[in-house]
């Protein structure tokens, strides 16, 4: 599994993790289209051609959440769990 930031760096990370390392013999119909993108740094349309070439679908969600250690910094953690639904007084159900 391959984890970015934005879908654009995802896009040059399958350019340089998946289809740059793909054997060029298994390239054969599109390994000059997917050599002239990588030198021209068109991360999309290499890994376009490299999809097309191999028929292997890539699976991206773009609805992943990348988290930090910053974007769940202890302190504020610790005060939004005391906030949550979990510390709310029950209420019986149909009532």
């Amino acid at each position: 599994m391959l984890v970015a930031v934005d879908e654009f760096v995802l896009t040059r990370l399958l350019a340089l993790k998946v289809v740059a390392t793909t054997n060029p013999a298994s390239l054969a119909g599109g390994l000059e289209v997917i050599r002239d993108a990588l030198l021209e740094e068109r991360w999309a349309d290499a890994v376009a051609a490299w999809i097309v070439a191999t028929g292997t679908a890539i699976d991206v969600y773009s609805d992943v959440e990348l988290w930090t250690a910053e974007a769940v910094e202890e302190e504020l953690v610790s005060l939004q769990v005391r906030l949550s639904a979990t510390f709310e007084d029950p209420t019986p159900p149909g009532g």
